[in-house]
């Protein structure tokens, strides 16, 4: 990739800011003027900008971050240590005339990944259900073990969370059970797996009452076909710091109507005519991050979805947060389609 993918105009939109992202995977991009840098913008900016509901429309000289953090090209050798006292995972290097020639990322330039707070948190997995629109696959092979590339989903899920150092797991199963548990029993691990077995199917949320006085902190909880990429330690900070008995974990996703969307009036008279039309939405990825005492709202032995803990909770006024992640960060395998995007994202052949 050259330096040059990176470089945007400050009146580009938020939107397209997005895509670029999505595209360049770095997590920043660089306003420039005459390759000057007047700015840098992050996945972060962006997140804050759509939890204020700031119109993508608007271009990114709103957002971005005008002074940013930037070395020139004598004082290289300090990189590693700025990065490290800022927390930050790219800095710039200008020459003298204040141009871009290029940026030095952490985990293209050291041995080791950028360091974030490790975490001891608890990981739920939802690995019951059937996975039926994986049909015909998941008649052999349980949803959880459908390989992507040469390791199975379930597990590539884990390794990320154990990235971050969580490695206490709780696996909620049942079609297909024994294969899961074989699977995992036969492979090295540094971490810990407990299966929660359900007699019968309990819905997104249902099984969590088995979780009772096992679990007594802050935890995820996660579908077992779905990747974020994103930092876990931030999303559990930014839960901690809002307060919320949970928080969505959520992608924005961006649709075209193909069509000329038409609108009438009480008289059955066209009112208006809108060509294509565009809209944007933050959608459920099926991660969460949820409050230890979430688990006693939950019916015992009742088929019951996390939707509707979600919506009693709305309704009785707790704080429900939300956390977004671009449309590019969430890889999803519960359809063959979006099995093959996952595969190309991953780099897998």
């Amino acid at each position: 990739m050259s330096i040059r993918d990176l470089f945007i105009n400050k009146d580009l939109s938020i939107k397209e800011a997005i895509k670029k992202l999505d595209e360049t995977a770095k997590k920043i991009l660089l306003v420039v003027e005459d390759n000057k840098l007047i700015g840098v913008l992050t996945d972060g900016d962006i997140r804050r900008w759509i939890l204020k509901s700031g119109n993508l429309s608007d271009p990114v000289s709103l957002i971005m971050i005008k002074e940013p953090k930037c070395i020139f090209e004598d004082e290289i050798k300090n990189a590693k240590k700025i990065l490290k006292k800022h927390s930050i995972e790219a800095i710039p290097i200008l020459n003298k005339e204040r141009e871009v020639i290029d940026v030095i990322f952490w985990n293209d330039n050291f041995n080791k990944k950028f360091k974030f707070n490790k975490l001891s948190n608890p990981v739920v997995i939802m690995a019951g259900g059937k996975g039926t629109r994986l049909d015909p696959y998941t008649k052999i092979l349980p949803k959880p073990l459908i390989p992507i590339g040469d390791i199975p989903i379930v597990e590539r899920i884990i390794n990320r969370f154990n990235e971050y150092g969580c490695n206490k797991f709780y696996m909620t199963v049942n079609y297909k059970k024994n294969m899961i548990k074989a699977y995992f029993n036969e492979i090295e691990n540094t971490y810990s797996i407990e299966y929660i077995d359900e007699e019968k199917p309990l819905g997104t949320a249902g099984s969590l009452y088995l979780l009772k006085d096992k679990i007594r902190d802050s935890f995820f909880l996660s579908n077992c076909d779905i990747l974020i990429e994103g930092n876990y330690s931030d999303m559990l900070k930014y839960h901690k710091e809002h307060r919320a008995k949970i928080t969505l974990i959520t992608s924005l996703k961006h649709y075209t109507i193909p069509y000329g969307v038409i609108q009438i009036n009480g008289n059955s008279d066209v009112k208006k005519m809108i060509e294509k039309p565009e809209y944007d939405f933050l959608v459920n990825t099926g991660m969460y991050i949820l409050e230890p005492e979430v688990i006693d709202d939950i019916p015992k032995n009742e088929l019951f979805h996390i939707t509707e803990l979600i919506n009693d909770y709305i309704n009785k006024g707790e704080k429900i947060g939300v956390y977004p992640v671009s449309e590019g960060a969430w890889l999803d395998m519960g359809q063959f389609k979006e099995m093959e995007t996952m595969l190309e994202r991953l780099g897998i052949e």
